[in-house]
């Protein structure tokens, strides 16, 4: 998946000369935590988050500390045509919560954690009727093969299979099933030798 299909196309910005207090009411008024800071051709010139405003607000109203003041002057950002992963380990590495997507410059959408949280939960099922079978196996070549046919020929229909290293040389990998009794499952996977971790109907 690409960003240019997460990311939220030509969002809410200001202008460098927006007061703290008015962009602060503009993230209140709109539920948003973050905002680019664009020129009139949307050349983008920074980007503010909620916090920073809270921060500079109290300065602000006693000193000339400004937008231009708090906003991150040269904040990270992702071309629209780069897969999600790169957005997600740039928000991860660097602890943010938003990454502006430019093009030459320009602004042309915002993604955010809770975009890529959305997009996370959409691809493993989540939402959706579900069971999942928690199975740890040996990383050797050939066993993920054999559990998914074990899983298969006991009448589970698989979503998606995730995975977690939990120790060198071998896995817990997550079978994420179409809603159905695991009992049966669980049974035949245990008759193959696999250790079923947890189950979930």
């Amino acid at each position: 998946m690409k960003i240019v299909d997460l990311m939220i196309k030509d969002p809410i910005t200001i202008s460098e000369d927006t007061t703290v207090s008015e962009a602060i009411a503009c993230m209140k008024t709109n539920s948003i935590r973050h905002l680019p800071v664009v020129a009139d051709d949307q050349r983008l010139l920074g980007f503010v988050t909620l916090a920073d405003l809270k921060q500079g607000l109290i300065p602000s109203m006693v000193s000339d500390l400004t937008l231009k003041d708090l906003m991150i002057k040269k904040p990270i950002t992702v071309p629209a045509d780069r897969d999600i992963e790169i957005a997600a380990q740039l928000i991860y590495k660097h602890k943010i919560g938003g990454l502006p997507v430019v093009e030459d410059d320009k602004l042309v959408g915002i993604i955010t954690v809770t975009d890529l949280l959305g997009a996370f939960i959409n691809m493993m099922g989540m939402l959706s009727a579900s069971s999942r079978v928690d199975v740890a196996m040996d990383d050797k070549p050939g066993v993920l093969k054999q559990a998914i046919q074990v899983v298969n020929d006991a009448g589970g229909d698989i979503i998606n299979i995730a995975m977690t290293a939990q120790k060198p040389g071998r896995r817990i990998y997550y079978f994420r099933l179409s809603a159905c009794d695991t009992s049966g499952i669980r049974q035949a996977l245990e008759g193959a030798g696999f250790e079923v971790m947890d189950t979930m109907d």
